[in-house]
């Protein structure tokens, strides 16, 4: 399962869609907003996607970490819109049978959509703001 929304990511919906009653673990990873980035204080976050490519290649993701790691389930969700200090921005949970895998699978999974996949972070802070990270091209807004 994976989706771009604006709506609060809620981890417990994420866990209920990954977790079966062979696995034995699940492991969940939140992104979240902090307070403070590179010296500065933050005010809010706002994101941006390009929907159609963001998800196809989340979905590579999913596929990818199914078959390298023999995990059960992938859930892979991030917000778009604005965001406030301590709101989830992304959310990933992953089931297997063994902990190890999930643990794995699930760093693989956020280390590889920050990398990959066309979402936009810009920050808001005191005096300012800057576009911080992102697959491709930023947007020019």
């Amino acid at each position: 399962m994976v989706r771009l929304q604006e709506e609060t990511i809620r981890a417990e919906a994420l866990v209920e869609e990954v977790r079966g009653d062979e696995d034995g673990a699940v492991a969940l990873f939140l992104g979240t907003v902090r307070n403070h980035n590179a010296g500065r204080k933050v005010l809010y976050l706002e994101y941006l996607a390009y929907p159609g490519m963001a998800e196809a290649e989340m979905t590579r993701i999913e596929k990818t970490t199914i078959e390298r790691f023999g995990v059960s389930g992938v859930a892979i969700v991030h917000r778009t819109g604005r965001l406030e200090i301590g709101e989830t921005s992304v959310g990933v949970a992953v089931s297997s049978h063994h902990r190890g895998q999930a643990v794995d699978a699930c760093r693989f999974v956020i280390d590889t959509l920050k990398k990959t996949v066309p979402v936009w972070k810009k920050e808001f802070f005191e005096g300012g703001a800057v576009w911080i990270e992102g697959a491709g091209t930023r947007p020019s807004r």
